[in-house]
């Protein structure tokens, strides 16, 4: 399992994934979930997978590689496509592929067909977009009622963005927002981990060199982590105690 995050927001596009790939509990690897796909000055593209690895790896290739478009034959590249509506299809396309090509003998051996991808970025001239794409190929679009996105073990990282997230957060606060998201997935799910990949993009900058990877050392977060942690048990004591009787 793995935890995966992208903030749509007025400024720009905060994406955050984990590493932790495990196929049992004795068998725990890492792997990175997040791709760049970029060509300086005319597209920034951000990908991050959930699933089973070897079908998000496969997916990952076949965008690069290149597709048949469906209805002109053209062959499509994630750096060819001319629009993220047009990359989020090839991504879509691509998992069809997987899934034909795959599908059935994993099915006999007893192994779900799960993938899912979040995509997000911009090409020159085109409005930043934020899709996620499903494992049957479908996808569906960020907006301004819905800024923020999650694939995998998204249930623990949630209620924070929920009551926190708005389309005018700024980058900065949409960093915190999606590691204190990320670090109540890591406390509540051991099939989250370390290191962690968080990419910043700031709205028609067409860049993404803003990318850290944060482990076990990192100062920031082991000083985020605690200092949530501790105003959370401060709030919890200045709530108004309960009418019952007990």
């Amino acid at each position: 399992m793995t935890y995966c995050v992208g903030l749509y927001l007025d400024q720009g596009l905060v994406m955050l994934a984990d590493t932790r790939t495990n196929a049992g509990m004795d068998n725990i690897s890492c792997f990175g979930k997040q791709y760049v796909f970029q060509r300086a000055g005319e597209r920034a593209i951000v990908a991050m997978t959930a699933g089973n690895l070897a079908v998000s790896q496969a997916v990952m290739n076949l965008i690069q590689d290149g597709l048949k478009h469906p209805e002109s034959g053209e062959q499509e590249t994630i750096y060819s496509v001319p629009s993220m509506f047009a990359a989020a299809s090839l991504v879509g396309e691509a998992v069809r592929r997987v899934y034909r090509t795959h599908g059935e003998a994993m099915q006999d051996q007893g192994v779900s067909f799960d993938v899912s991808v979040l995509l997000g970025g911009q090409l020159k001239d085109r409005t930043m977009r934020l899709f996620q794409v499903y494992s049957a190929g479908n996808f569906i679009a960020a907006t301004r009622d819905t800024p923020f996105l999650q694939i995998g073990e998204h249930k623990y990282g949630k209620p924070i963005l929920d009551r926190a997230v708005s389309p005018d957060t700024s980058l900065l606060d949409g960093v915190k927002l999606g590691l204190i998201s990320m670090d109540s997935t890591l406390r509540s799910n051991l099939g989250v981990g370390l290191p962690l990949d968080l990419m910043v993009y700031p709205k028609d900058s067409l860049d993404l060199s803003r990318c850290w990877r944060i482990g076990e050392n990192d100062e920031y977060f082991s000083q985020l982590r605690a200092s949530w942690s501790d105003a959370l048990r401060q709030a919890y004591r200045t709530l108004p105690n309960p009418p019952y009787p007990l």
